[in-house]
Formats: structure tokens, sequence, C-alpha cells
């Protein structure tokens, strides 16, 4: 049931004992609190009105307060601003935007997350595709469209349902999106958590019933983002400090610092430690970790088979009950697994959501029945006949990791085909893609062609040309076929090119459409502007060329 409804001067004291309100409101101007929110066009009667932002304008504050909104927070910094903007309208004015943000959020929609199991999942590569495995797996189980989803591709939560821009949503709008899955009875709500969304506390105060973390490689490193390596690493671990229950996939690196956070959690706040389970697709053996330590794995995948526009393997596992153990007695149960969607890496990413569900207390059956019916937008996406001279995966890789993971897989599942790659990088963050991607699209590809990926306030032309600079010279695979480059501005017409490049060939061949996956919006400017997803492009230039899929 929702937490009990509070108040302007209530919330006003859980902001005071957090040490960050630096002005209330006057007791007279004390009202219901029913909701929060940080964008004005979801602003609603009850709501407090988040003002944040460098873009704020002081037209969206009159836009919350016509559509109901009780108060507004704010900085010290904008209170004189405001003040003269809505006289009267009650204020409150803190030291820390982004804390402030999420407290208020959980508590103004009465704390939703636990009414509905939470499930985050955290990595550098995996999420979206981990996220739509468990919630494949969730609908087996509860019905469709029973599981919601916050991730990078959508959000759904029972009665919202709309392509994401975000990754994990700022907080008033998380929490908004968790109430409505209590208000529309959801069994849960998977999440993918980004780096970003720990780091500014976006997530904060979300109890998760499981935490998952994937794997962790350089991405997001940049003056906007992470400034380092370290800082991203750090972020991703406070996941653990959030859960009652951690999966671990063995494949990632840092390895013995990943599970020695999920192992503390926040035990340093006097809860317990998380139950943890641990996957590897390397099979039943133990993981070294660290300098002597050897870690098991309580669900391991064997007999893994590509099947060309599909992946099968067996799982196994020493969980009961939804939970590890090691009791002699216990049989490791086996489980048959068919993925209808290439990519080896998948493995690792059904293993998680394996787990995720395991912990969860599904039934093995539904678990099988979702990962065969799943299908995840934009990633994996094969479009082709087996038999054809030219197959094209469209795919979501955008950091050096999931392009190592991706090209590696390719190169097994579809052997003997020639690989033309689309790649591209964003503007304003991440700025090591442009030097990371054209050098590891290097190592597999036989053509490359930058194209233009939400250059947001960079210039396009600049970004595709440094990335096409960014191509080692006289690069050549490893059987000696040089590798050549250009760079098409317009995407569409870049999709084109990859496929004219790929019949040239006159030979098996294989392109590869990166980073955008089935997104519909490009982001150019302060705009996101509609775009023909390449997939669909692809198939348009198919067809004007005469090429059958």
């Amino acid at each position: 049931m929702p937490c009990a409804p509070t108040t302007l001067l209530g919330l006003c004291s859980l902001l005071e004992d957090q040490g960050i309100l630096v002005r209330d409101i006057e007791d007279e101007a004390d009202a219901p609190v029913t909701g929060a929110a940080c964008d004005s066009r979801f602003a609603r009667e009850g709501n407090v009105f988040f003002c944040k932002g460098r873009a704020f304008r002081t037209s969206y504050l009159a836009s919350a307060l016509e559509a109901g909104a009780v108060a507004y927070a704010c900085e010290q910094d904008r209170a004189d601003e405001l003040a003269q903007a809505a006289p009267g309208a009650p204020a409150i004015v803190v030291s820390d935007m982004r804390r402030a943000m999420a407290l208020v959020s959980a508590r103004a929609f009465g704390r939703p997350d636990l009414d509905v199991p939470q499930v985050g999942i955290t990595g550098t590569k995996g999420k979206s595709t981990t996220a739509y495995m468990l919630r494949s797996i969730i609908d087996a189980a509860g019905g469709t469209r029973s599981c919601g989803i916050i991730g990078s591709i959508d959000t759904y939560d029972g009665i919202e349902d709309a392509e994401s821009t975000n990754t994990t949503p700022e907080a008033p709008d998380l929490w908004r999106h968790l109430a409505n899955a209590r208000d529309a009875q959801l069994s849960a709500m998977v999440m993918e958590v980004s780096s970003q969304a720990l780091k500014y506390d976006r997530t904060l105060g979300v109890q998760l019933d499981v935490a998952a973390f994937l794997n962790i490689g350089s991405d997001h490193i940049s003056p906007v983002e992470h400034p380092t390596f370290e800082d991203y690493f750090a972020s991703k671990l406070r996941i653990f400090s959030q859960c009652h229950r951690a999966v671990v996939n063995l494949g990632t690196s840092n390895l013995e610092r990943v599970l020695d956070a999920a192992h503390r959690g926040a035990a340093g706040d006097g809860h317990d430690a998380p139950e943890l389970v641990c996957v590897s697709a390397a099979g039943p053996e133990a993981v070294e970790c660290g300098s002597c330590d050897m870690v098991f794995p309580d669900i391991w995948a064997t007999d893994v088979e590509p099947r060309g526009a599909s992946l099968a393997f067996v799982a196994h596992g020493t969980t009961a009950d939804g939970h590890p153990t090691s009791d002699p007695a216990e049989k490791a149960w086996e489980l048959p697994v068919v993925i209808g969607f290439p990519g080896l890496f998948n493995v690792e990413n059904a293993l998680v959501a394996i787990a995720c569900a395991e912990l969860l207390g599904i039934d093995r059956a539904f678990i099988a029945q979702g990962l065969a019916s799943c299908r995840v937008p934009g990633r994996m996406e094969l479009i082709g006949k087996p038999e054809s001279q030219v197959l094209c995966v469209v795919d979501y890789a955008h950091n050096a990791l999931s392009y190592q993971k991706f090209f590696a897989s390719m190169a097994k599942e579809f052997p003997g085909r020639r690989i033309v790659a689309l790649i591209g990088a964003p503007g304003g963050k991440a700025y090591e893609r442009r030097v990371e991607l054209p050098r590891e699209a290097a190592r597999w590809a036989s053509h490359i062609v930058v194209a233009e990926e939400d250059p947001a306030h960079d210039s396009n032309e600049g970004i595709c040309r440094e990335m096409d600079a960014n191509v080692p010279a006289d690069a050549t695979l490893a059987d000696g076929t040089p590798v050549t480059h250009e760079y098409v501005l317009d995407r569409q017409q870049a999709v084109a090119r990859c496929l004219d490049v790929a019949l040239s060939y006159g030979q098996p061949a294989l392109v590869c459409l990166l980073g955008k996956g089935d997104e519909t919006l490009i982001h150019r400017g302060d705009e996101f502007q509609p775009m023909v997803p390449d997939g669909e492009a692809f198939r348009r230039a198919a067809t004007e060329r005469g090429v059958e899929l």
C-alpha cells in the first residue's frame, strides 16, 4: 500500500533532516502533496515543481503552477528571480537540487518502490537486452505487458508508454513511473540504471529487490559525464548499496572489486549484505578472482550453439527456491534455452536475466518461454536470409567494449562474410569513442562508413571527419585485406552506401549498422528530430536496388 500522504511542511522537515534545506515555507502555506515534477509538461495538481537546469525558464514554473503545482523548489542562486516571477507561490529553497528531487519525489509519490518488485541492471553494455529478456520472462509468467520497463529504448509503466530519451530519467520522472506501475498493479518494474543516474542521485532511495552487474569497460569519460574511469566505475558500483539481492556476471573485468562491492552492499549503513548470485558463460569451472581466490558460478551455460538467426545453450544452476545453495543434496538443475537472435555475448545477458528471474521466484518453464519469445528493438536485428549474399545486422553497439564483443561474435557466427560497418559517435560527450571505435572497427571490417549519430551541438561533419581520420593508416585485416573507409554525413545515405559496398564485393557480406538501433529520433542542437530507423533505411535501399531480403 502507498505510504501515508505527505505535506509541504513534512517535506521541509525531511530536507532539514538531510541538511539540505536553506529556506522553508510559512506554516500557513502548508498543503497536501501528491507528487513531484521537473518538467512542466508532466506537472499535476498537488505536485512540487523543481526549477532546475541551465535551460530553465520562468515560463516553465508558470505552466506548472497553472497545472496545479502547490509549491516549487529551487536553489539559492535562483530564489530571487523566481520569487519575482511567481509572487505568493510557496517556495522551498535547497542546497542540493538533485538530492532534494530524489528525497521529495520518493516521499511525495508514496514510496511505490515498496509495492512493486524492482530490478535494476547496470553495466557498460547489454543493459537493454538483459532488461528486455527479463521483462519477457516476467510477462510470460504474469501475462502480456504485466512488467514495466525503464531504459534507453522505451519506457512503459502500465499507464505511460513512450520512446525514451534518457536511459534513466530524472528522479521526479522516475518516481512518477514507479507510482504508475503501482497504480497499474504491474507484476514488476525492470530498469536500466546508468552511471549518470547513480552518480547524480536519480535513483537515490529506490529499494531494488535485485541489482544486476553485467560488465565494466571505459565509456562516458568526458568533462560533462565522468572525468575519469575511476569516477565512472565507482558510480556503477553504487548500485549494490540499494539492493537486497545481487547478480554478478563473472565474465566482467575488475571482478575482484565488483564482488567486493556486491558483498559489502549497504552494510556500512547498518544493513545486511545482499544475497549474491554469480553467473558464468564459461561453464561450471571456478573463475579466478584476485591473486588466489576462486569463485564458482551459481548459474552457468554449456553447449552454446550459434544457429545464424538464433542462439541455443543449456543453463545450469545450483539455486534452490531462487536462492544459491551449496547443499550437496540439491542436484544442479538444467534448462535448455533458445534465444531468437544472434550474438554469443547474449549468453551472458541471458544468464543474468535467468538469475534475476530465479531470485524473483519465477518458474523455469516461464524463464525458457520468455527467453524464446523475447525480441529487443534495434538489438541484434538480423535482416535477410541465411543464403543471401548480403545480410544486415542492426545493433546499438556504441562503445569500445560493445564493439569488441559485437565484432568478435559476428566473425564467429557469420564466418566467411566480409564486414561493412557503419559507425558514429555523439556530440558533447564520450569523446573517447571518436578514437576507440574506428580503431576497433578497423580490426574487423573491410570497409568503414562514418555517419551522423546524435551530434547535438557539435559539428556533424567535424565528428565524422575526426573519426574517419582515426581509422589507423594502412589498416589491414588478419587475412591481409586492406581496410577502406569514408564518411557520409547523411545517415540514411550512409546506410545505402554500406549496401552498395557490400554488393560490390560479389561474395557473402555482412552489413553492420551500429549505434542507433531502431531509434526514430536524432539529436541535433536542442531538438530530437525524426529520422528513418537504420533497419528501415536498409530495407528501402535494398528495394531501390532490387535486392531481395
